[in-house]
């Protein structure tokens, strides 16, 4: 099936022009006149390409680029401008589109700036596919498709159809029970129980009772015969979280019970067997807690035979996005609200921060988000103080910094080692004379510009620049030339 490409053009004669110029190409243009019949093709069939012009009868193009991006479309815009809306242009890039198109198109520059952009999609597309043939954005209970997720993935993948004990090990927030479920799932126990214990949340005399149960007359309050988890989980997966919290004399006897599949519960003469994976979990650091003395090496080395490091959020790159819009999408459907997306200038911050809670962090403040606004975007006017508070500590040290009372003159930089530094083999005869970067980043442009007979897209494509930064960089040059002829 052929690429197909929209052009949204309220002239007749220079939609049919274009549509002659590449006639003979491999793809369909079509052409509508008005943004209204723009939006309706869009929805009935995306197109890989948008040439998008400025001024239509009806709305302006940017509001189109705006409503694609906000439903998030999976398509390229290309805005056709006329000379005088170059600025204009460069800014509707920085919202999205991929290039410009400086009006009056000529034959040559439309059909390769379309044969790029197709080419690009294509390449997209296809990096895409090998990755979700490759790699999973949800496994189980997880969200997330990052390079230390997958990693995870493998190992659960791997150690879920033996019987190896396994130690889940990250800091609180995490996903260690989801990743003990996502073992138990993956595993011949599935159709069984999974019971998951807290050890840091039960008091530690009744602990015993709570993993092997109890028998009437056991304790004060024990009025009747009660099974413990281990008994529960029997056929299953018994789910240890926190296990570094667990009392050492406690300890001692989960060894025996994990060495025999035997255990007595509390008052009971009558030894009981079960046939029960345990998986464990803590977000301690388990051999330091062997050396101070609170974590029996024993212990230690029968339920760490397979460990699953869980990567803390701010590891975890776009999962923070994803997973963000993931639980904005959940809240706002179950409260009715019209959150749909998240807006770059809050995707950033979300990014930048360093998340000690990790997702269990995330999701609770987005669910306080959604509760308090009622909003298409979730914006950077809804992220807590938390959030914002080291970006904007942030931008006053930059300032600090960058002075003009303090900064350094960058046009001429001269560096030489410190007398007490220099010997005679590392001094250089002469001060080395550093120039601006702007100086050189123009001389390389202009040349590849020179070198292409003034032909700014294949200079673009030979520098492996954006066509559009390379047009920009080039308006500011020339504008900058003409203020100081004048």
């Amino acid at each position: 099936m052929k690429p197909k490409v929209l052009l949204i053009e309220d002239s007749t004669s220079l939609a049919i022009l274009y549509q002659q110029y590449v006639k003979e190409e491999p793809y369909d243009l079509f052409h509508v006149e008005t943004g209204k019949e723009a939006i309706a093709f869009i929805e009935r069939n995306i197109p890989q390409l948008v040439i998008l012009d400025l001024k239509l009868p009806d709305m302006h193009g940017e509001e189109i680029l705006d409503w694609i991006n906000e439903r998030q479309i999976p398509t390229s815009v290309v805005v056709a401008t006329a000379h005088g809306s170059v600025d204009l242009a460069v800014n509707l890039v920085q919202k999205g589109a991929k290039d410009f198109l400086e009006k009056p198109i000529n034959a040559d520059r439309l059909k390769t700036s379309i044969a790029l952009h197709l080419q690009q999609v294509k390449l997209t597309n296809l990096v895409e596919d090998i990755e979700n043939k490759f790699d999973r954005t949800r496994f189980h209970g997880f969200i997330g498709s990052s390079l230390p997720m997958q990693g995870v993935y493998k190992i659960i993948d791997s150690v879920a159809p033996t019987s190896a004990s396994v130690f889940v090990i990250g800091e609180s927030g995490t996903g260690k029970e989801v990743c003990a479920e996502a073992i138990h799932q993956e595993s011949k126990r599935k159709d069984k129980a999974f019971i998951a214990i807290n050890c840091g949340a039960i008091p530690k005399d009744l602990m015993e009772s709570e993993i092997f149960g109890h028998v009437k007359g056991a304790f004060t309050g024990a009025t009747a015969d009660r099974k413990g988890a281990a008994s529960m989980a029997s056929g299953g997966t018994l789910f240890l979280d926190e296990l570094c919290e667990m009392e050492l004399e406690m300890q001692k006897k989960l060894l025996r019970f994990l060495q025999t599949g035997t255990f007595t519960p509390l008052g009971a003469t009558k030894e009981m067997k079960v046939d029960v994976r345990i998986i464990c979990a803590t977000n301690r650091d388990p051999l330091l807690e062997v050396e101070e003395g609170r974590f029996r090496e024993d212990l230690y080395y029968r339920v760490h035979v397979v460990p699953v490091d869980m990567p803390p959020l701010r590891e975890r790159g776009n999962d923070i996005l994803t997973l963000a819009t993931h639980f904005l999408k959940m809240y706002a459907k179950e409260d009715g609200k019209k959150f749909a997306a998240i807006h770059r200038d809050a995707e950033s911050t979300l990014k930048r921060y360093n998340w000690p809670g990790n997702v269990r962090q995330l999701q609770n403040i987005i669910r306080n988000i959604v509760v308090l606004n009622d909003d298409t975007h979730l914006r950077l006017s809804h992220l807590p103080e938390q959030l914002t508070r080291n970006q904007k500590a942030k931008t006053v040290t930059t300032q600090t910094i960058t002075s003009p009372q303090t900064a350094p003159d960058p046009t001429h930089t001269s560096f030489a080692p410190p007398a007490s530094e220099a010997s005679p083999t590392d001094v250089p005869e002469r001060p080395v004379t550093i120039r601006p970067m702007w100086q050189i980043e123009r001389e390389t442009i202009q040349q590849a510009i020179d070198y292409c007979d003034g032909n700014v897209l294949n200079a673009a494509v030979l520098l492996e620049l954006s066509p559009s930064t390379v047009y920009r960089k080039k308006q500011a040059w020339e504008a900058e030339d003409e203020h100081q002829t004048v």
